[in-house]
């Protein structure tokens, strides 16, 4: 069977196995979920549907690039970028929550200077990504979120 056709037909359940991340991690904090012996740290993305306008989370490796995070949108070598990327795109502004703090970031994608530098950091990170680079024809975005300052009054 074709690798992409299976991938295709293994997104249901690998939906589900992620909203079941995603709750737990919620319910526990991020104490359940940020981290895995052996395994990348995880962060959880809020974005809102670039067309839906529903707001959803998804549960994301993640690249520490101090103050900022970089995710990697790979969709395991997809040939299209991953959902949640469009809608960052629409709609930049969003949270994380790394652990048990919740961030106010804005997302950019990462220019060509800026992606040569953290490319060799999001494979460090996660070997499984250079295979996924190697899988596809697209270049494999990196979507840099910086803080954002509260819009709150105080």
């Amino acid at each position: 069977m074709d690798l992409l056709l299976l991938a295709d037909r293994s997104w249901p359940v690998l939906r589900l196995v992620m909203d079941g991340h995603t709750c737990i991690y919620r319910a526990t904090n991020g104490l359940i979920g940020h981290r895995f012996l052996g395994a990348p740290p995880v962060l959880l993305l809020d974005h809102i549907g670039a067309k839906s306008g529903i707001k959803r989370t998804t549960p994301l490796v993640y690249v520490a690039d101090e103050p900022d995070v970089v995710i990697v949108a790979s969709k395991g070598g997809h040939p299209r970028h991953p959902a949640w990327y469009h809608n960052l795109r629409a709609n930049p502004d969003t949270t994380v929550q790394i652990g048990a703090e919740r961030r106010a970031v804005r997302a950019r994608v990462a220019g060509p200077e800026e992606r040569e530098r953290l490319w060799p950091k999001a494979v460090a990170t996660y070997s499984g990504y250079q295979g996924y680079q190697q899988r596809t024809d697209r270049e494999i975005p990196l979507v840099i979120l910086e803080p954002r300052r509260s819009t709150t009054a105080p």
